[in-house]
């Protein structure tokens, strides 16, 4: 990545780090590529039926990308109303949506014993990197020491965040 041009995407995604009110953004694959040091399994923190989750690392701060896998297997207007329903999304118990890559390459491959140009699709989804882990293996885990009242209020939090995000599009 060039020098310049791979400074200026990281104030972009330290802009947004620091800014909360700031709206999520389109944002290069060639910087979450950066950050995450080209996907590294260093860098890998979870995994999922359709995703790999990296940590990537802007300057000082942290961050989440989730690199969807088998991407033709998902139409693209899910893609599409994923990040418009994360754009919407936006309360204090919900992990902040920073930022989506929807980038498509040509990649020469072989198929049925020639080489052929195909599309390589990467759609990438960026979050505020929260460090207690994953909130499903948090509430689910007897060892954490929240009782069902505790676990019951953070699913409710998060259903009105969602909810509230949900109406305030609807009524603006």
């Amino acid at each position: 990545m060039d020098h310049e041009a791979g400074t200026s995407q990281v104030h972009v995604l330290d802009r947004l780090l620091l800014d909360e009110n700031a709206d999520p953004t389109n944002l290069p694959f060639s910087l979450l590529q950066d950050i995450t040091n080209h996907f590294s399994l260093d860098h890998q923190i979870g995994s999922g039926g359709f995703a790999v989750v990296y940590k990537g690392v802007v300057g000082k701060c942290m961050v989440a990308v989730k690199k969807l896998s088998n991407t033709f297997a998902v139409p693209e207007n899910k893609f599409h109303e994923e990040v418009r329903n994360l754009i919407r999304a936006k309360h204090k118990n919900i992990v902040r949506f920073l930022g989506y890559c929807a980038d498509m390459q040509g990649k020469m491959e072989e198929y049925e014993g020639n080489l052929v140009m195909a599309d390589q699709r990467n759609w990438l989804l960026c979050f505020e990197y929260v460090c207690n882990g994953s909130l499903d293996k948090h509430i689910s885990d007897a060892s954490c020491g929240l009782n069902w009242r505790e676990r019951y209020q953070i699913i409710r939090g998060i259903c009105e965040g969602y909810f509230f995000s949900m109406r305030r599009e609807l009524f603006t």
